[in-house]
């Protein structure tokens, strides 16, 4: 699969029927073991275990793998991307049979797959022992206590990617706040009315909720040891600042709303109408797949603040490995879960320059290939010098167990706030209520 399609379908959100979960139903079913011990005798010849994955560039990576271990060894498939391959982990899951023993699963997604207790605590086989090579928002997104559900593989710490040719044609300068952003959108379109300072994506539940993220706000307070109880508080004081802002320059021309993901946004960032593109740390790559005429004009720096010399960040996407209760073999499946990308030099080299992914393992995010690797398309800039900071500053977040069914009511209600005009703050307050009704109707104690 190429960069392209990889990104443009992995941060695509469906419908979220097929992903809703009857809490109720979950918390009546009996653990059903999560791996023994009694399941790791060892077999004659090296261990296989299964892997579903979509990651780019994944079959070098599984062939390094298989290459350095002799006692254990890989089986990969890709199952689908995203909610296709969620779609079939679930059946599989749900039948009892033909779930892999590892599996790639966005941060999230966790929850809802937690939550059902088809997850085995890794922390049972020596996953804690790699705590230290992780931020603590990042192994708190896979985590519940000393339990572990999944080892963090990469994130997306938003950055704003700038077209510097375009800057400097109009005199334009890196804003670091929100409000200089504003001030300089205005400059650009004074000198250039078809051109626009970004494009908001209102079809991105990811994207929104990165900019609300960096806010401050927390649209869930959940956490799967005290199910069935979640808060739901998605249209807070920082969440409408941060729609009521977009709004404002929606209305005044200064930012698109071309959907992410289409002719028309590729257009836009080949041809300088975009003056930055607010992006998460798989957009470099992600940019380079799209935009390769426009190599050498962009360049990195931070996202905006709300307050001048703050360092508030949000998080667009990233993933994970988990092992499903039907491995036979928990302990090997922790293994490969914690050793396929973990803090691997060899591993990594491929994902950064092969896949583009942005690691989570702060090993590698302090390696000097990968913090000081100069970037042609950025006009050999060190753009791993601006993510990286912005991924130490990420603050914690929780998700909820419906998250496909929040990004949909998300996308949905912002999506009509821009079509017919009407508030975007009151589009959040469409989304609390039927998100509110939701969780209820699933079986939740729904606090706000």
């Amino acid at each position: 699969m190429n960069v392209r399609k990889f990104i443009v379908e992995r941060r695509r959100r469906s419908p979220a029927g097929s992903m809703a979960v009857a809490v109720l139903t979950a918390l009546a079913l009996v653990a059903t073991g999560c791996g023994s011990d009694d399941a790791d005798e060892q077999p004659d010849g090296p261990v296989k275990i299964k892997v579903w994955a979509w990651y780019p560039a994944f079959q070098p990576v599984v062939d390094l793998f298989n290459k350095t271990h002799t006692d254990v060894q890989i089986e990969w498939t890709n199952a689908g991307t995203g909610q296709d391959q969620y779609t079939k982990l679930q059946t599989a899951l749900k039948a009892g049979k033909g779930a892999p023993d590892v599996v790639m699963l966005e941060f999230q997604e966790l929850p809802t797959f937690q939550l059902t207790k088809h997850l085995v605590d890794m922390g049972k086989y020596g996953a804690n022992d790699i705590k230290g090579n992780y931020v603590d928002w990042a192994w708190k997104q896979v985590t519940n206590g000393d339990s572990v559900y999944a080892i963090p593989v990469d994130a997306g710490p938003m950055a704003m990617l700038y077209r510097q040719d375009v800057f400097d044609k109009y005199g334009l300068t890196v804003p670091k706040t929100w409000a200089e952003f504003k001030e300089q959108g205005q400059k650009l379109k004074a000198a250039s009315p078809t051109s626009f300072m970004t494009d908001f994506g209102a079809n991105d539940g990811g994207f929104m909720t990165g900019l609300m993220w960096q806010a401050g706000a927390r649209p869930f307070d959940y956490t799967a040891a005290e199910a069935p109880k979640i808060g739901v508080s998605l249209n807070t004081e920082p969440a409408k600042k941060t729609m009521t802002y977009w709004e404002d320059m929606v209305d005044s021309g200064l930012a698109d709303t071309t959907a992410f993901g289409t002719t028309d946004f590729y257009s836009g960032l080949a041809s300088g109408k975009y003056a930055t593109y607010l992006a998460a740390g798989w957009g470099p790559g992600y940019l380079q797949s799209v935009a390769k005429t426009t190599s050498g004009k962009w360049r990195a720096a931070p996202l905006p603040q709300w307050t001048a010399g703050e360092n508030a960040q949000g998080d667009w996407g990233g993933s994970s490995f988990a092992v499903t209760d039907q491995s036979k073999y928990p302990k090997q499946a922790t293994q490969v879960a914690m050793e396929i990308f973990g803090a691997n030099k060899d591993a990594w080299k491929i994902g950064i320059d092969q896949a583009f992914l942005f690691p989570t393992a702060t090993p590698i995010l302090e390696w000097d290939y990968f913090l000081g690797k100069n970037y042609e398309f950025f006009g050999g800039q060190k753009v791993n010098e601006v993510f990286v900071p912005a991924y130490n500053g990420i603050g914690e977040f929780e998700w909820s167990p419906f998250n496909s069914y929040y990004f949909n009511q998300l996308t949905t209600a912002m999506n009509q706030a821009v079509s017919q005009k009407s508030s975007w703050p009151t589009a959040l307050d469409t989304a609390q209520k039927n998100i509110s009704t939701y969780a209820t109707q699933q079986g939740f104690t729904v606090a706000q």
